[in-house]
């Protein structure tokens, strides 16, 4: 179990959080977004974060980074991923080829030892965010093979049996696409929050910081149209937050007027990536929708 933050001896454990995550300037966090990050830090606990796809999952990290003024590692998994990859990786192909070419002093084995980005996160001379991106791609049993390592905070390089442990804990942030189900033993060692899709007022803001510049009359027909879109119970998938600012950078680069979005909804393929909800949408807007609402 992770020792209670702020004990004497406990290297890199936090007490009270000295800064406070409270979004950027181009970053919009919504209130219980940004009391679970701050709550994550001062428990020294891991946040996973689910939501849509395009949410601002990735982006959060970022922006902790950014708030907190530290570097950000990311670790982007893949389906092939181990969690050795992040810790460190034993380069015995250069080993040899120096052995063969005779560049090098071989015996010296910490040369061939590479740090993956938890291992630099661990090995920083400072605290730095770390975001484990789409967790949920790697194998089942991925996230377990981490737990060690999250609850140490240090691990143990075997060719050198040198031990590698964080001078100062890492602010970790996990995204998941709910892929896979994580581990229950994995979910008790994290703090958890799920991104809810932003209401009108919030939505109305991110946009802002994109568009500064954007009518408000056209900025408040774009949001109707942008709901009532994802209403669609036929969709399959609904657009998100990301898609929202594109469709409205091409209706600005397109000189798009509030009028023009009376009778249709231009640049349909900035907002749905699915064939079918496309031709959906086609169809209930050949029949005529005048009720955006």
């Amino acid at each position: 179990m992770i020792p209670p933050p702020g004990l004497p001896g406990q290297s890199g454990r936090l007490g009270p959080v000295e800064k406070r995550f409270s979004g950027t300037k181009d970053y919009i966090a919504a209130p219980d977004l940004q009391d679970i990050v701050n709550c994550a830090i001062a428990l020294g606990r891991p946040l996973v974060v689910r939501g849509e796809p395009g949410t601002g999952k990735t982006l959060l990290a970022r922006a902790v980074a950014e708030g907190l003024g530290t570097e950000l590692i990311t670790w982007n998994v893949k389906s092939t991923s181990k969690a050795q990859d992040g810790l460190y990786l034993y380069d015995t192909v250069q080993r040899l080829n120096d052995s063969r070419f005779g560049d090098g002093n071989v015996g010296d084995v910490r040369r061939y030892i590479r740090h993956g980005p938890m291992g630099r996160s661990f090995a920083s001379e400072k605290q730095v965010v770390l975001l484990i991106d789409e967790i949920d791609k790697a194998d089942i049993e991925f996230p377990n093979d981490l737990l060690h390592e999250l609850d140490q905070m240090s691990f143990e390089v075997l060719e050198t049996a040198e031990r590698v442990t964080a001078k100062h804990r890492p602010v970790v942030i996990i995204t998941s696409n709910a892929e896979k189900e994580l581990p229950d033993a994995f979910l008790r060692r994290c703090v958890f929050h799920y991104i809810e899709f932003p209401e009108a007022p919030l939505l109305r803001e991110i946009v802002r910081v994109h568009q500064p510049l954007l009518e408000e009359t056209l900025l408040s027909h774009c949001l109707v149209r942008f709901y009532w879109l994802r209403d669609q119970p036929a969709i399959r998938k609904r657009p998100s937050t990301s898609e929202l600012l594109d469709w409205i950078s091409a209706l600005v680069r397109g000189g798009v007027t509030e009028r023009k979005l009376e009778e249709h909804l231009p640049f349909l393929g900035s907002l749905l990536k699915k064939e079918s909800d496309i031709q959906t949408i086609r169809q209930v807007l050949a029949r005529g929708v005048k009720n955006w609402a």
